[in-house]
């Protein structure tokens, strides 16, 4: 099928039909293959939920502290560990190009961007937070909430506090 040009071979053990439509979040279908129990997470969940201008030039992936990280296989794959809870907790499903991938909810992905700022870069996290708000995405209660349960609270309260002065 492949020489016939039917299918397009996207990595190892990975194919597409040659005339299937482009879907800008295919990267991310492909990842979720690549680690069934990951989850998209950071500047890639940004990304999905329209919170950034950024197009990220990998996924980032989170993954349980002793699991098998996958092999990118020509696709650029950031992983960052979580414990079993933090993993867990505020993660959506969604449907892409017919493939579940677990991707953190809005509020969740707010709190882990201050929580990875130094990865990531502050202005990032300030940006999702401010287009969070902005959109009605999510209210200051969900992200305070979830900056709690990821242990980043005190660090995202001043930029709150600041967003609703402001606001």
């Amino acid at each position: 099928m492949e020489r016939d040009g039917e299918v397009l071979r996207l990595g190892r053990g990975f194919y597409q039909l040659a005339d299937a439509p482009f879907d800008a979040n295919r990267s991310l279908a492909e990842a979720a293959k690549r680690a069934p129990r990951g989850v998209v997470c950071l500047v890639s969940a940004l990304a999905f939920h329209g919170l950034t201008d950024q197009l990220p030039k990998q996924v980032w992936l989170a993954i349980g502290g002793k699991d098998w990280a996958p092999k990118a296989d020509g696709m650029p794959i950031r992983i960052v560990r979580f414990t079993g809870s933090l993993l867990n907790e505020g993660t959506e499903i969604h449907v892409i190009e017919g493939v579940a991938v677990k991707i953190f909810g809005i509020a969740r992905t707010i709190a882990d961007c201050f929580r990875y700022r130094n990865k990531i870069g502050l202005s990032v996290a300030i940006e999702g937070l401010q287009d969070a708000l902005r959109q009605r995405k999510a209210t200051l209660g969900e992200i305070a909430k979830q900056a709690e349960h990821c242990g980043v609270a005190t660090v995202i309260r001043p930029y709150l506090e600041a967003l609703t002065a402001n606001g």
